[in-house]
């Protein structure tokens, strides 16, 4: 429901930044309400693809077209790198590359890494026939969140200059000196990643608020006959449980906010920019091949069975 109206606000001032670049001219109006259109239409029609591939393919479908168009940028990054070899660099190159290997490697290991909490459900009586106690562990992921606290990072920063960019179509006279305030702190690459990286662990935290609630697992675990050794069910469960998330949390968001800055970072040590390194592209990229690999391997499963 959503989407249709953050399209149109996007289109409009994605067509608006480029028209003060100079690289669309002489549009009239009707000329400008047909391209926002155009890219509302588009967006509109990427998403029902998502959809489509989501209901009758393998995995979702809206993450496994944004890790398509990751990857097809890629030969040409290479291709950059490629022509603008010099051999005195490549040191650097190669140092890149095993920053890139240990990042890879990195995600990977945090985004597969999960504490398990044994869990213990104790004797049961049903239509007569008494069930014995059982062993159980209840898996806590160390990163709960996944990519979404970078995305909303991401969208909170560069919120302003969208608007700003919308606004300068009105020519309203503090808004010149807004967008500047705005592009210093975007070029300022200290500040920018000091925010960021504040931005993304304050979203993982929230985010996992959101999404795991000590309380409803505390009682659907008292429900079921379950409880965890050495930890009274209710209240003491489930205080347990929220201390145990808000530990996992912070390594989870410590990583998430250092890989987001790990471009920056770079950036400013070597002076070159590098994109193809860290970020929220390696994130998305790993987190979508784990997750097709998992569900391959559950349809293998179910064809055997």
């Amino acid at each position: 429901m959503l989407t249709l109206p953050l399209a149109v606000l996007q289109g409009f001032g994605f067509l608006t930044l480029l028209q003060s670049q100079g690289v669309l001219s002489g549009l009239t109006t009707f000329d400008f309400v047909t391209n926002v259109i155009l890219i509302v239409a588009g967006s509109m029609l990427l998403m029902w693809i998502g959809e489509l591939v989501t209901e009758y393919g393998v995995g979702n479908g809206v993450s496994i077209i944004i890790f398509a168009g990751i990857v097809a940028t890629l030969p040409g990054q290479f291709s950059q790198l490629l022509f603008s070899y010099d051999p005195s660099q490549l040191p650097l190159f190669i140092g890149f590359g095993l920053v890139t290997i240990g990042v890879i490697y990195a995600v990977v290991v945090m985004t597969e890494a999960e504490r398990p909490v044994p869990i213990t459900y104790s004797k049961q009586s049903r239509g007569g026939a008494n069930y014995g106690s059982s062993q159980s562990y209840l898996p806590m992921r160390l990163n709960q969140a996944g990519v979404i606290p970078i995305i909303f990072a991401l969208s909170i920063i560069l919120f302003p200059q969208m608007i700003l960019n919308i606004l300068t179509a009105f020519d309203l006279p503090w808004v010149a000196d807004a967008n500047a305030v705005v592009s210093g702190f975007l070029a300022n690459q200290w500040a920018y990643g000091a925010v960021y990286f504040t931005l993304v662990v304050l979203f993982t935290f929230f985010y996992t608020a959101v999404t795991f609630d000590p309380d409803a697992v505390s009682k659907n675990l008292q429900r079921s006959g379950g409880f965890i050794p050495g930890i009274r069910p209710g209240a003491n469960t489930s205080e347990y449980l929220g201390n145990l998330v808000t530990r996992l949390t912070l390594v989870g968001a410590g990583f998430l906010g250092l890989v987001a800055v790990l471009p920056v970072g770079m950036q400013i040590v070597t002076g070159i920019s590098t994109l193809a390194i860290g970020g929220t592209a390696v994130l998305i990229v790993v987190s979508v091949v784990l997750d097709l690999i998992r569900r391959l391997d559950a349809q293998v499963s179910m064809r055997e069975y």
